[in-house]
């Protein structure tokens, strides 16, 4: 058995068919046979289904599991002796929600990368209890979010505080409105975020600790879609007061105070306890972790 194997095989999981995974591997058809057919025969197992599209045995998925971990060892091994180099290098992959990619990491990314050239970044897009799983499980290597949810698989270190404010377009009926409370949003047409989100989470609890139901009319996958159907009053909203920085400046929405919204909510980086941190990504933690928390708040 050979690594070579092992990424084949991993390879054909994801792309169900010897000859994808022979273009991505940069393989012929018949050699990514060979090493499945060779892995089988060391084996002594049938390890893929070779029928349209080509599938996992169930013995091939036990198999895919471990051949993903020692794939992993070897990565680290790579990074390990990479950072014998001194100069640190190397890949990181970021999970966050889409709000804090689109207001935070353009200004961190952009002077991190001009710092270090030789450590690439790949950035995945996700809900922050999606960055809590994905980081327990490697999946990614470091996780920005909301730090509701805690696991004793994952270290945290808070960046910012953020909050959620009530926003209306500025002809809403309530846009003249100083302060409110949660009872008068009752009736009050709202967009809100999906389920999974925190403040959708937030958003609930607020109004279930009230007796209170909203009166949802839309529900969106992002921030950025929220403020947009608010922009043009079909609804008010209740999203992270960092994403709506540029729509204030330009006059577009508009917040009103709502006591029971007032609570803070920290932000910060995880990462997976115990695991081995290379030159890039202890580079990356040291610079995200020094910066200071109006970095984040103040970028309009």
């Amino acid at each position: 058995m050979n690594i070579s194997q092992l990424e084949t095989l991993v390879t054909i999981s994801k792309t169900l068919s010897f000859r994808k995974a022979g273009e991505v591997l940069n393989l012929t058809q018949p050699a990514v046979s060979a090493q499945i057919k060779s892995l089988e025969e060391e084996f002594k197992v049938v390890l893929v289904d070779r029928n349209h599209p080509v599938t996992l045995t169930d013995r091939g998925q036990v198999f895919l599991e471990h051949a993903g971990q020692i794939l992993n060892i070897v990565e680290q091994l790579k990074q390990r002796l990479s950072d014998l180099n001194e100069v640190p290098q190397g890949h990181i992959t970021l999970g966050t929600t889409a709000s804090i990619a689109i207001q935070i990491l353009p200004r961190v990314l952009s002077y991190f990368q001009n710092q270090f050239p030789l450590i690439r970044t790949s950035i995945v897009s996700m809900s922050s209890a999606q960055v809590l799983s994905n980081v327990e499980n490697g999946t990614i290597d470091v996780g920005i979010g909301y730090l509701s949810d805690r696991s004793a698989q994952v270290e945290t270190s808070v960046l910012y505080y953020d909050t959620f404010d009530f926003v209306v377009a500025p002809q809403h009926r309530l846009a003249k409105e100083k302060r409110i409370t949660i009872s008068m949003l009752k009736d009050v047409p709202l967009i809100l975020l999906s389920p999974d989100t925190l403040g959708r989470r937030f958003v609930d609890r607020i109004f279930r600790e009230h007796g209170l139901e909203p009166n949802l009319v839309m529900e969106l996958g992002s921030s950025e879609e929220v403020k947009r159907m608010v922009e043009l009053n079909m609804g008010a909203a209740i999203v992270s007061k960092l994403s709506i920085a540029g729509e204030l400046k330009r006059g577009t929405l508009k917040t009103i105070p709502v006591t029971e919204f007032e609570v803070s909510h920290p932000v910060g980086v995880m990462t997976k306890s115990g695991r081995y941190v290379n030159s890039a990504m202890r580079q990356f933690l040291n610079d995200l972790k020094g910066m200071p928390e109006d970095q984040f708040i103040g970028s309009e």
